[in-house]
């Protein structure tokens, strides 16, 4: 056996009996091996800097966020809605809204377009005889819930028609075609729909003849026409957080943040991403753009834009190599944006903060199945009591699954820095104030006890003659002031006697058609008791 002296770490071992009784005295001995004690107090200081170095490495790693632990997870099969034939056209759309109130999925439909609607709380099997809103003459590629009324929802499709519907307000009793108002004015498919955050019955679509139109939904006009600012296919378009501007992204690989009354570009952005994929782009609450694209080989890349200087990136994250478009849902009170790409089975979190590098990975949810498409709940419509601070509803090919974003939390009490004020469902504006140059934030709500819904104002169109379609501007403002005036509460009361006759004449009809079936059935007792 070797004997020798190894400097480094202060040890001496030594097999000699007469050796080791000698030494014993000055310095501590375990199994069989000698301690120096000078090296001892030596190494134990520089162990200890070396831990103070990589504890403050380890905080300079792991940031701290209260969002860090956030996790999904997908609710059980008794509280999904099943049986649902999801729509299989081409185009890169969510084919899914949802307001506190109603879940609208695109469906497969033939002779036209169709999309259910359906309240929340009616999960399980849906027969295939639900009644539908089937309006359109063409697929639909785009729905979306004004965020002002939790009744009132927009389609747009194939047929290159805008239609806004009003859904009872217990959902659906029987198939709803004959929409509030039509929108004319886009001469291809319109495949983008959104509304305004803060303005009443102000309505934005966007179509494949490359144009952008505002519509004053309140009378049924085309406000606002942005005709030659795209010279491609506008893949989607994003309101700020007060709807004073809009930015797009576009085939033509530019993103431009549009002020859609003066008609002007404030700010535009060539190569954004240089993958030929489809891009989107989304204002984040403080101004800045939040984009998604492709790279010049085909890597998903997520970047973040500062509206005011869009020469470079703030910041450039590449994700990986799939296929699918990647769909952000901004959370504009947590500052949370999620990922979800189409045909993917997992859903990416960030958190965005003002210190550098500005985009923080949290999380991954993963699930088995791919995504034909997402809908994504607004605040107001969560559980504040379990935590949770996103809800998501997953289209599977024939199925909708609820996935619900928590933050773990040990206090059942309220947690007021998860839940700041957030937007509410009253505009705080109306369209007229809006188109004349006005603007204002969204008027904000506490969610302490919860959210509990208003009574929804209904909403009408007052439409003018077509034969005086061609009336100024001035006579508008002047027919609007005038219609306070007007006998509304006969025209209100009309409609709602129309709707409730529809729905006694449907009633009445599945009661007789029962009554038929109960005598056949009645009758083929009495042959099989004889």
């Amino acid at each position: 056996m070797a004997r020798g002296k190894i400097h480094g770490a202060g040890l001496v071992e030594e097999r000699g009996k007469n050796r080791k009784n000698r030494l014993s005295a000055a310095a501590p001995t375990e199994g069989g091996i000698i301690w120096d004690t000078r090296l001892i107090s030596f190494c134990h200081s520089a162990f200890r800097n070396t831990l103070i170095f990589q504890l403050e490495d380890m905080r300079r790693v792991v940031r701290q966020s209260k969002f860090r632990h956030v996790f999904g997870q997908a609710v059980k099969n008794d509280q999904c809605y099943d049986d649902i034939r999801v729509s299989r056209v081409t185009w890169d759309s969510a084919f899914c809204a949802v307001n506190p109130k109603f879940v609208a999925i695109i469906i497969e439909a033939s002779g036209g377009g169709a999309f259910l609607v359906l309240p929340l709380q009616k999960t399980g099997r849906i027969d295939k005889s639900y009644p539908t809103v089937c309006g359109h003459t063409g697929p639909v590629l785009d729905i979306d819930w004004c965020p002002h009324n939790d009744q009132v929802i927009a389609s747009g499709s194939e047929d290159c028609t805008v239609m806004v519907w009003q859904i009872p307000e217990n959902g659906l009793v029987t198939s709803m075609s004959e929409p509030v108002v039509v929108l004319e004015g886009h001469s291809k498919r319109v495949g983008i729909i959104t509304w305004h955050p803060t303005a009443r019955n102000v309505l934005l679509s966007a179509g494949c003849d490359n144009q952008i139109i505002v519509w004053n939904v309140g009378t049924g006009e085309a406000m606002i026409n942005l005709e030659d600012m795209h010279p491609d296919v506008i893949y989607n378009v994003s309101w700020n957080r007060n709807g004073s501007l809009i930015c797009t992204s576009c085939k033509d690989k530019s993103i431009r943040v549009i002020d859609p009354r003066k008609e002007t570009i404030v700010a535009e952005k060539e190569k954004a991403h240089e993958g030929a994929r489809p891009m989107r782009a989304i204002f984040l609450s403080d101004g800045n753009i939040l984009t998604t694209g492709f790279s010049r080989m085909s890597e998903r890349q997520l970047a973040l834009w500062d509206m005011q200087n869009m020469e470079d990136p703030m910041t450039v994250n590449e994700m990986d190599t799939s296929n699918g478009v990647l769909l952000p849902f901004y959370d504009p009170d947590t500052n949370i944006v999620y990922l979800c790409g189409k045909g993917d089975s997992s859903i990416r979190y960030f958190e965005i903060t003002e210190e550098a590098p500005y985009v923080h990975f949290l999380n991954t949810f993963v699930t088995k199945e791919p995504q034909r498409g997402m809908g994504y709940m607004p605040k107001r419509g969560l559980d504040v009591n379990k935590c949770e601070i996103a809800r998501f509803y997953k289209l599977h090919e024939r199925k909708c699954e609820p996935i619900v974003m928590t933050v773990p939390r040990k206090s059942d009490l309220f947690q007021d820095d998860l839940y700041p004020d957030t937007a509410g469902p009253d505009p705080s504006l109306e369209a007229e104030d809006w188109f004349e140059g006005k603007n204002g934030d969204p008027i904000l709500i506490s969610l302490k006890n919860g959210y509990v819904p208003g009574k929804n104002r209904e909403f009408k169109v007052v439409k003018k003659n077509i034969l005086d379609s061609k009336v100024t501007k001035k006579k508008d403002t002047s027919s609007h002031a005038n219609r306070s005036s007007s006998p509304t509460p006969a025209i209100k009361s009309e409609v709602k006697m129309e709707e409730i006759l529809k729905e006694i004449r449907s009633l009445k009809d599945l009661i007789s058609s029962q009554e038929k079936r109960i005598i056949k059935l009645e009758e083929q007792m009495s042959k099989v008791a004889l």
